[in-house]
Formats: C-alpha cells, structure tokens, sequence
C-alpha cells in the first residue's frame, strides 16, 4: 500500500479542517494537495504544500525591472520572456513542498540535486517496511553497448525470469536477516542504525523535498529527458503533470524553452548559417568533435 493508515488519517484531518486564508491561490494546485499519484510499484508523490503561482513570478520581475517591463503586455509574454533570457530569480518565488515515497537507489541519483531542502524517513529510529523495487520484466534491460550508462534492449525469456527471481528472493532474504538482527526476542538486537546496512537499495524510504521552482525546472529538465534513468524519469513526469497545472504560463514557457528547445555552440550555429547560404558542411569541416557533430545532426533530423 503506498500510504500508510496513519498517513490516510492525517489526510484526511487536514481535509475535514480546510480553513480560509487571503494568500494567493493556485486553483490547479489546490486540486492535487494531499493526493498521492502513485509511481513504480510501492512509490508515490504528493504535494504537501505551495506558496505562489503564475502572478507571483510577474509580481516579483516587475518589482525588479520596473518601466523595463511595459513593453511586455501580460503574464505569458513576461513570463515566455523570462525564460527565454534565463532570468531565474522571480521563478524562485515560487515554492513546492512534496512527500516522496521512492527506493533507495533512485534517492540517492535525486539527492544530487542539492538545490533543496531535504528531511528524509529515518532509519535509525524507524523500522523500514518490507517493500522494494521489483521491476517490471519490460524495464530489465541490458547493459547499453554505446553509454556507459545507460540500457540497451530489454532481456527477454529465461534471462529475465533469472534475473527477477535473483531481484526478489536477494530482497527478502536481506530483510529477513535486517528483522532477526533488529529482533529483542531473547537477544539484545543490533541498533537499528546499524542493521540498517545491511538492506538493498531497492528498498524504499520516503522524504518530504522542498524546493523553489527554478530549481525544479532545473530538476525536471534533467530527470523528465528520455535520457534520465527510468525509474527517476517516472517521478519527474508525474511532478511535471502538477507543476502543468500549478503555475501553467511558467510550464509552457519551461515546456518550450528548456524541454523543448537547445542549446547549440558558436560552432554549431556558424555551420547552420553557412548551410543557409547553400554551402555542404562536413564534420571535418565542422570544427566539431566527432561526438558534437553527432547530437548535432540529431538536433537537425526530424526524429
């Protein structure tokens, strides 16, 4: 079960004593507070809280640049503005507070982003719950063959049925010996801290992850791309369809910009305009590495 009995009750206290405040509200984020999406098998996201919205993000650049900003006629322009000249401190007053139930593993990929505040589940004095990452047999894939690291094809028949039965008796019997060590049943039993160290790092732990909203596109960026590891990417896809609904001029503008857009060298943008004059332009020809020519004639493909 994603949410715990205690958790479902203190949703629903927090439901039944909905209270009145003269704040700015953002009626598409009000409609996913306390709601738990679920991800990969035992995992989840839900907002716990917010502040601001599209109007904060204007409210503050108009503070900032004054008469600089008249030319810019409303909120979406100004916002498409900002973005597209990376101007990132009104996006910054803009906060989100989620609790994140995910495996160990993929915690520890998120963690990197530092740009947040943090207060994760504690096992130290908690007992961690029998509950891990199992993939799916779609999503057990092979070593890829030209990034370190990332997948290749998935493995298929007996391969994959070896591999999952490996995955989920190596679980269990990790945490069978996590109990016995933890165990005050004729023993004194190890400190939980200690015990602790032994289990996978398929076994999930949760976290409540605060963060402003530049820093969250900056996290989205990297962790939304079909280039993110899969088991991270299904978080951040799910926080995207909030962060939609949230502040959704600012979305759009990031969808656009950041999602959608790229980023091309001097080089690269000299080769474009001298194939706009009609001229063939060859890699060695390029002032590129073989690797930029590469993601290069991928920006320009159509898929």
């Amino acid at each position: 079960m994603p949410l715990s009995p205690e958790q479902i009750a203190e949703i629903d206290a927090l439901r039944a004593n909905a209270t009145p405040t003269l704040r700015a509200v953002s009626e598409g984020m009000e409609g996913h507070l306390y709601t738990a999406y679920p991800v990969l098998d035992h995992g989840f996201v839900r907002v716990i809280d917010y502040m601001g919205d599209d109007a904060a993000i204007c409210q503050a650049a108009r503070v900032s640049y004054g008469k600089g900003t008249k030319s810019v006629s409303n909120d979406a322009g100004l916002i498409r503005y900002l973005m597209r000249h990376w101007h990132s401190t009104p996006f910054e007053m803009c906060e989100v507070k989620l609790h994140v139930k995910l495996p160990v593993f993929v915690a520890r990929q998120w963690i990197r982003h530092r740009t947040a505040n943090v207060n994760e589940y504690s096992a130290r004095y908690s007992i961690l719950d029998r509950e891990f990452y199992i993939p799916e047999p779609d999503a057990l894939a092979a070593q890829s063959t030209v990034n370190n690291q990332g997948r290749g094809a998935a493995l298929q028949g007996a391969e994959a049925a070896r591999v999952l039965e490996i995955l989920k008796s190596d679980s269990h019997r990790a945490y069978d010996n996590y109990e016995q060590m933890i165990s005050q049943d004729g023993q004194d039993g190890l400190a939980r801290e200690l015990a602790r160290m032994n289990l996978p790092a398929n076994v999930y732990t949760q976290w409540y992850w605060k963060v402003d909203l530049h820093n969250l596109f900056h996290f989205l960026r990297l962790r939304a791309d079909a280039h993110a590891q899969y088991e991270i990417r299904v978080y951040a896809d799910e926080i995207c369809k909030i962060v939609a609904d949230w502040v959704p001029h600012a979305y759009a503008a990031f969808a656009d910009y950041r999602m959608g857009g790229v980023n091309l060298s001097g080089s690269a943008i000299d080769c474009i305009r001298r194939m706009l004059k009609g001229e063939e332009v060859t890699q060695e020809a390029s002032g590129m590495s073989k690797g930029e020519w590469r993601e290069f004639q991928a920006v320009l493909s159509d898929g």
